[in-house]
């Protein structure tokens, strides 16, 4: 059942991620636990009134907002069901993938970054581009599997067509945006650790942050962190209390304009120049 003898199938612990460890807009993460966990909640229910379980969730856009996380937060959640990960060579293996879902189920089957398949062909000649394939997959299932396809991209131009051209297959597309301001607020919140911010006024890095991600904000409050350190020196002990100083120095070195490249890598926005301090 579990494909081919050169399939590279490897076993994970199951990831422990709390509703409070994921940032998301208002309402976004209530509508993607709607149609994965609510169904997944009441699936006798469900098919005693003649619905099916079956269902995809596609989660999209740019780098870094949060889909992988989400996608760890689900897992954590749904702690009886099965969940085949896809990614990487394994890609060409769908078919064997969702046959271990169907037999396993309920079950997750989770491929990340789903545009990547979108051109690639499978494993045999004359077959059709990987993405064709999953979404035949997922439309050969009964209408009672409880099985759940959770999809990420973020590309998800490259995706409408084919998903278009067979309706029905995902049936929730979720968008996750960058971070708006009191979703920046609510990031330094949860990457502060135990750093001492009680003197801080955030509201300026609030402001000079929009179109930064998460990695931002952790590198960002690792270098203030560092900063104070280093001001304390060699006697310091125990947490480190980071000041306005420190923070907007941080800041200052991220956003500067030798830094471009290193703001592209923890996810920021691609302009040619920095935001205005």
């Amino acid at each position: 059942m579990f494909g081919p003898r050169d399939a590279p199938l490897s076993f994970h612990e199951r990831p422990a991620l709390t509703r409070d460890g994921l940032v998301l807009p208002a309402n976004v993460l209530e509508v993607v636990e709607a149609q994965v966990i609510g169904i997944a909640r009441h699936r006798s229910r469900l098919v005693a009134s003649g619905q099916h379980l079956k269902r995809g969730v596609l989660l999209h856009g740019p780098p870094g907002t949060g889909k992988t996380h989400t996608l760890r937060y689900l897992m954590s959640r749904l702690t009886d069901a099965t969940v085949v990960m896809l990614s990487g060579n394994a890609l060409q293996f769908i078919a064997p993938a969702v046959s271990i879902a169907r037999a396993l189920q309920p079950a997750l089957v989770i491929v990340e970054d789903v545009d990547l398949i979108a051109e690639q062909r499978g494993m045999h000649p004359g077959q059709h581009p990987l993405l064709f394939q999953l979404l035949n997959e997922i439309d050969g299932l009964g209408e009672d599997a409880d099985v759940t396809f959770l999809l990420t991209t973020n590309r998800a131009d490259l995706l409408e067509p084919a998903l278009a051209q067979r309706p029905g297959r995902v049936d929730q597309a979720v968008e996750l945006p960058l971070p708006d301001a009191e979703g920046r607020r609510r990031l330094l919140a949860l990457y502060r650790g135990s750093l001492d911010l009680e003197l801080v006024d955030i509201e300026p890095i609030v402001a000079k942050t929009e179109g930064v991600t998460a990695s931002f904000f952790k590198e960002l409050l690792r270098r203030a962190a560092l900063l104070s350190a280093e001001r304390a020196g060699a006697d310091g002990q125990g947490a480190l209390a980071v000041g306005d100083a420190e923070l907007q120095a941080a800041l200052d070195q991220l956003l500067a304009q030798g830094n471009q490249l290193t703001r592209v890598l923890l996810g920021a926005s691609r302009d040619d120049d920095p935001p205005d301090p």
